[in-house]
């Protein structure tokens, strides 16, 4: 998570914004109460597919969780450091340009530690992804095929079939990826596959 973000509180403010009990949003998620008490507490940090159960369940986007309020005046650059971290606190994904209104496609860069895994529970969502490795090497799941990708290794897949990213090396993987529209990262219709009270 960027330094400073306090994932926790952003959370309460979002779940009682809403009038949601810890319970109600539990429920919502398909996750246990101690779940939510805990990422609000900060006492764990929720891997990516949880994190974004929970966010579904509110609904609110990964993106609009961490970025904040828009800037009235997009821009077509961005250094290293304004790229939005959208990622667990092990895994990295930085988003380019998370604050552009109507944005039609994510740019992100990733970078997954060994052992890093994008979590237990298939990411879901609408659309079409595609990326390159830029190093290290990656185990990806799509729908059932499981295939280790190098650097120069490309991939690209329906966002809709179960999908996972793991590092089971033992170098960082970087992989810099897209996809469209902006769907993991900004909301949308999420398919959600019906698992209840996993935890990644």
């Amino acid at each position: 998570m960027e330094e400073g973000f306090d994932v926790g509180a952003r959370l309460r403010q979002l779940r009682q914004e809403r009038q949601l009990s810890q319970r109600e949003l539990a429920k919502r998620a398909q996750v246990t109460n101690s779940t939510i008490s805990l990422i609000e507490q900060n006492s764990v940090s929720p891997s990516v597919s949880s994190l974004k159960k929970i966010l579904d369940a509110l609904p609110v986007s990964i993106t609009a969780f961490f970025a904040g309020e828009e800037p009235s005046h997009p821009r077509p650059f961005y250094r290293a450091e304004e790229l939005t971290e959208i990622g667990d606190g092990v895994l990295s994904w930085r988003l380019v340009a998370a604050r552009r209104p109507d944005r039609r496609m994510s740019v992100l860069h990733e970078r997954y530690p060994p052992g890093a895994d994008s979590g237990e529970d298939m990411l879901e969502h609408d659309g079409e992804e595609g990326g390159v490795v830029i190093s290290g090497h990656i185990e990806i799941t799509v729908n059932g095929e499981v295939a280790v990708l190098s650097a120069g290794d490309a991939y690209y897949f329906d966002s809709r079939l179960p999908h996972r990213f793991r590092n089971a090396g033992d170098t960082e993987c970087v992989i810099v990826s897209a996809n469209t529209p902006p769907s993991f990262s900004d909301g949308g219709e999420v398919l959600h596959h019906g698992q209840s009270g996993a935890e990644g």
